[in-house]
């Protein structure tokens, strides 16, 4: 049984889902790769949504740098090492698609590493919006490059209007 809820923010309304394995989803309002609802899935409460709904309000008040949950994404071996690896990205950090390989031991596979990033099933607890181009562009992100330049503001990264700017030329 998947429990799953809609959650206010300030990027718009969250739909957070988990089971008894921990946190499954969290859907901005129009996602790019809509994940498909299965037939167990009920709106309902549970421990992990209350805590996922308490650590986003955290995170997006500037309190809360980690998220402490149990994370359960569900994706194939390879996109489970590289959305592992955006975990070890710091808060207010930004890496490159080519970085982001590195980390996860496969510098060759810049691509695969951004189809992997794009279809990342925990946006914002597993840090996507930290991934950047090479030349330090936004590149594409789920909720939007707008929700993209709003996180990385709210985190303070260091080039976070520079490489709005970057985007737009």
């Amino acid at each position: 049984m998947t429990n799953y809820r809609i959650i206010p923010s300030p990027v718009g309304p969250l739909l957070v889902a988990a089971d008894g394995a921990g946190l499954r989803l969290i859907e901005f309002q129009n996602p790019r790769h809509p994940f498909k609802r299965e037939p167990d899935w009920r709106e309902a409460d549970d421990e992990v949504l209350q805590r996922t709904r308490t650590q986003l309000d955290e995170y997006f008040a500037g309190r809360r740098r980690q998220f402490e949950l149990p994370l359960a994404p569900r994706g194939t071996d390879f996109q489970r090492r590289v959305w592992s690896a955006l975990a070890g990205i710091g808060y207010g950090e930004t890496i490159s698609y080519l970085q982001l390989a590195t980390r996860i031991g496969n510098p060759t596979a810049t691509r695969a590493v951004g189809a992997a990033n794009g279809r990342n099933p925990l946006p914002i607890v597993l840090p996507c919006h930290r991934v950047i181009g090479a030349n330090g562009s936004l590149t594409g992100f789920g909720g939007g490059l707008p929700t993209k330049q709003f996180l990385l503001q709210l985190e303070g990264a260091a080039a976070a209007d520079d490489l709005f700017s970057k985007q737009a030329s």
